[in-house]
Formats: C-alpha cells, structure tokens, sequence
C-alpha cells in the first residue's frame, strides 16, 4: 500500500505545485496566500508519503483529497484534477491493501514451509 499511496502523494504534490502557478493568475488572490497555502499542502502530501501506513495516514490522505478538490473553487480545473486524485487515492489504498494481504499470505507459506521444504 506504501508504494501506491506514496505515487499517488508525488503526483498530487506537482499538481499542488502547478494549481499554485494557475491561482496567481488570479488578481483577487494574494500570492503570499497562495504560496502559503500550496506550500502547506505540498509539505503535507510529502509527509503524508512517511505516514501512510502509520494509524491516521490514510485518513489524513482523505483530508489532502478533500482540500484538493476544494481548490476547485479558486482554481476550476482543480474540481476534476482534485476528484482524479480522489479516485487514484482511493485506488491506491484498496488494491494496495489487497497487494499486501497477497504479500503476507505467500511470506506465511514460505515461512511456514521451513528449511527443509526445499
């Protein structure tokens, strides 16, 4: 689930990075809220890459997902981009789930096989 949720994260922390471009286009927003805001966002997508599989992760992911589709009222494009996301963070974390059950279930089987099995 770690290596799905963390791509997931890098990716949206480009577009963060780009929506910031698109906003300062925009004359009723500061570029200093703009920048403050992105930026939090992009730390906390980056940090959320670490946390992932530490309890709360996933939920905070959820909360990332929430403000990125959010944005789409200050930056359109953002509606969809932020719902893709949305859906990739879903994804990530469900088949990343069912990866790492997989996972566990053949490291049982090779651990209980033993030495001798060979």
């Amino acid at each position: 689930m770690r290596v799905l949720c963390s791509s997931t994260l890098i990716g949206e922390f480009f577009v963060i990075g780009f929506a910031g471009l698109v906003a300062m286009k925009d004359d009723s927003l500061e570029m200093s809220t703009v920048w403050t805001v992105c930026g939090i966002a992009m730390v906390l997508s980056v940090l959320l890459c670490g946390m992932v599989t530490r309890p709360g992760g996933v939920q905070l992911g959820w909360v990332l997902q929430l403000g990125l589709v959010a944005a789409g009222f200050f930056v359109p494009v953002m509606f969809f981009l932020g719902a893709v996301f949305a859906v990739l963070w879903w994804a990530s974390v469900h088949y990343g789930r069912k990866i790492d059950e997989i996972k566990a279930g053949w490291a049982a089987r090779e651990g209980s096989a033993g030495p001798d099995a060979a």
